[in-house]
């Protein structure tokens, strides 16, 4: 495998391997997430569900989330793979992590990045302790949280209010890895991965780890290929018999579009060699990880861009950043007291609980309270509309700048040529 790596290297031909990877993966069917109904539920229009492996929520009426089960079989391992939660969906999201008995949740990405909001603040901060999301009946508490240099582990405490059974969740939030990029190096990120692994939150005798990012497919993917093709080393006793490709073309065929660019493919590559070398039985090289990633360093400061009125690519209405992880004040009421932040939703219609997880029945109505008009003139952004959105914009301009330069200098010229 170090051998093939080193080989694409010196021709350059990542690129070339990735569009080969995008062009033999699956395409199929996402009828769900292009519902009337689910439009408000999804972050970019481009990103969906499969049909097959869609997570189904089991109260109200609309079982839609966007999010994907990733099972890998031989290793027995699964993953829910998911979008960064909106502010009318982490209700939904907190369903899914207690429906789906997982007790740890993987965040690859920050709230906000590059003036951008990537995510809503699905759980509550220190200071305020308590979260409790109406429109599906849960509380969130906040318990502790480790904070190190590039990632913070948080302790959570879920409770169904609905039973008043509580469960302690882990929230593994890695603080440095840029959208589209890959992160610093190798070391930290598998110092990460194995801090992952260490905590039980990945056992087959746990509900699947929940992981995301914005998409949750470019990040997302990155980290369950190289912690899937290290668990099938381990197993199989043989790294050679790994071959990344495959593990990532089965695992696109749960959830489109994993690894969103060569780079990530290449540095999925570059962990699972560097991985490998633990999985063979060199004892040094996990406690080396963690000295190269400077853990224990003094983590950096993140200072969020000034409050300024922002066009949400969300429902294409005019609304300030001020509101942590970027909530609307219409769809979501904050008010505080006695401690306890309190998400107001429209309560669904007719909440119950389903048959099952399986029940394929079409949801018929909308249930996150946004009326029929707002959905249909919502525009949700592509990934890279939503990391660019200003696109060709400057472009006319600077072509208009371009001509009127052209103009005067040709005044100028026979100015010149009449007067001299």
């Amino acid at each position: 495998m170090e051998a093939e790596f080193r080989e694409i290297d010196e021709l350059g031909s990542w690129n070339a391997i990735y569009q080969e990877i995008r062009q033999q993966s699956s395409e199929l069917p996402c009828k769900y997430a292009k519902l009337p109904e689910n439009k408000t539920r999804n972050r970019y229009r481009d990103v969906s569900p499969f049909d097959h492996s869609r997570i189904r929520l089991q109260l109200g009426t609309n079982d839609y989330i966007n999010a994907s089960l990733i099972s890998v079989e031989e290793a027995q391992r699964s993953y829910i793979l998911t979008q960064g939660p909106l502010p009318n969906t982490c209700g939904h999201f907190w369903e899914m992590v207690w429906e789906q008995r997982t007790r740890g949740v993987v965040m690859l990405n920050r709230v906000i990045e590059k003036g951008s909001v990537k995510c809503a603040q699905y759980w509550p901060p220190r200071e305020e302790r308590e979260a409790v999301f109406k429109d599906t009946n849960f509380k969130l508490t906040f318990i502790s949280e480790d904070v190190k240099s590039y990632y913070t582990v948080r302790q959570l405490e879920l409770e169904n209010l609905s039973t008043q059974e509580t469960r302690e969740i882990l929230h593994f939030h890695y603080t440095t890895w840029p959208d589209f990029g890959v992160p610093e190096s190798p070391a930290s990120f598998l110092n990460f991965l194995f801090k992952v692994r260490e905590s039980g939150c990945l056992n087959s005798d746990q509900g699947p780890v929940v992981v995301h990012c914005s998409a949750g497919i470019g990040r997302s993917g990155t980290f369950c290929l190289v912690d899937s093709c290290l668990l099938l080393m381990s197993l199989r006793k043989d790294p050679s018999s790994v071959q990344i490709r495959d593990v990532l073309l089965e695992m696109r065929r749960y959830r489109m579009g994993l690894i969103q660019t060569a780079d990530q493919l290449r540095f999925s590559y570059l962990a699972v060699i560097e991985g490998a070398k633990c999985i063979m039985g060199d004892s040094s090289v996990q406690e080396s990880w963690k000295e190269l990633s400077n853990e224990e360093d003094i983590p950096p400061e993140f200072t969020p861009p000034p409050p300024q009125p922002v066009r949400d690519p969300h429902n294409g209405t005019e609304k300030s950043a001020f509101f942590s992880g970027g909530i609307d004040p219409e769809d979501v009421i904050e008010r505080s007291h006695n401690d306890i932040r309190i998400h107001s939703f429209p309560p669904e219609t007719e909440l119950r609980r389903r048959a099952g997880p399986d029940s394929t029945a079409t949801p018929t109505e909308p249930s996150d309270g946004h009326t029929d008009l707002r959905a249909e003139e919502r525009v949700e952004p592509t990934k890279e509309e939503a990391e660019n959105p200003n696109g060709g914009a400057w472009t006319p301009l600077l072509a208009n700048v371009c001509l009127c330069t052209a103009l005067a200098l040709s005044a100028y010229v026979c100015y010149r040529a009449c007067f001299h």
